[in-house]
């Protein structure tokens, strides 16, 4: 087959117009015509079905698709560990993780990073959902379970809890709980049960709901949880890698708290060799020890 209508065809079935693919190949609906054309005729097949709305992929036209796109994610690592020289670590990571974890731990560090490497771009992308890394939605994940994927190389990097967090002011004011029971007195800060989160956080704020709290203010995500805590609205459901970070919270009811969950660092195999994947790597596992380091220096004092 003929690499160059290939590329084109990728192209085609990807935007689903011949229009948008022109664009992007900068050649004309009709160049990009002929081209499938001659394509579907050397193939002795249908690759697209044509209708009003654009372009739909025949069963063949998946076969190939799917042959493409593996031929281009293969491309882009090559051409990402072509790129990455010994001295220079440069061009675009993708990076995934949690709402929460992206917005409160690892955001704020990443200046340190950019430091060092000030010609990396980093495309940090922030959902729940668990991206799928073997098809290079993303280069890196950090999350809050073990990926099920074999061909992931994963790292554990720590484990956390959730816990009951105020701030002296609120506490002050409304009391100090001595119980479980006491909450019901109390404004309760946290996620829905039925919104994405870790499990292990969400069966304790199930534990806390059955005490019949009168006074709630859900958010779904950390960030808005934490922002209402610093405002002094009420206890709130926080994971305690916070607490580096923000002195200023008091861990409210210590014996209660969630089961542990571990956060585990991951990416595929065939960016193991590639320098902004390393350096990225590096850099998460000299913070995840100065975290530590934090941690345990708090609980000496």
């Amino acid at each position: 087959m003929d690499w160059d209508k290939l590329r084109i065809f990728h192209a085609v079935a990807d935007a689903g117009s011949l229009t948008h693919a022109g664009d992007t190949l900068h050649l004309s609906q009709s160049a990009v015509s002929r081209q499938i054309r001659a394509l579907e005729e050397a193939l002795g097949t249908t690759l697209f079905h044509r209708h009003a709305r654009g372009l739909i992929l025949t069963e063949q036209g998946e076969l190939l698709f799917d042959a493409t796109s593996s031929m281009a994610r293969k491309l882009d690592s090559a051409s990402a560990r072509m790129r990455d020289s010994a001295e220079h670590v440069l061009g675009e990571l993708k990076v995934t993780t949690t709402v929460g974890f992206g917005t409160l731990w690892l955001a704020p560090r990443l200046v340190k990073l950019y430091e060092k490497f000030p010609d990396l771009k980093i495309d940090l992308m922030l959902e729940e959902r668990v991206l799928d890394l073997p098809m290079r939605e993303a280069d890196v994940a950090i999350r809050m379970k073990e990926p099920s994927q074999s061909d992931l190389i994963r790292r554990r990097l720590l484990n956390i809890r959730m816990r009951l967090y105020a701030t002296q002011t609120y506490l002050d004011h409304a009391g100090i709980p001595e119980s479980m029971e006491d909450l019901t007195s109390h404004r309760l800060i946290c996620q829905k049960i039925d919104q994405p989160q870790v499990a292990a956080g969400a069966r304790l704020i199930q534990d806390i709901m059955a005490q019949e709290i009168t006074s709630t203010l859900t958010v779904n995500n950390y960030f808005g949880v934490l922002q209402g805590v610093l405002a002094n609205v009420g206890i709130g459901v926080l994971p305690d890698y916070l607490t580096a970070d923000h002195p200023e919270l008091v861990r409210v009811l210590p014996d209660i708290d969630s089961a542990e969950v571990p956060v585990f660092l991951a990416y595929p195999e065939e960016l193991r060799q590639t320098r902004r994947v390393a350096a990225f790597r590096d850099f998460v596992l000299e913070e995840i020890q100065a975290y530590r380091r934090m941690q345990s220096e708090g609980a000496t004092r």
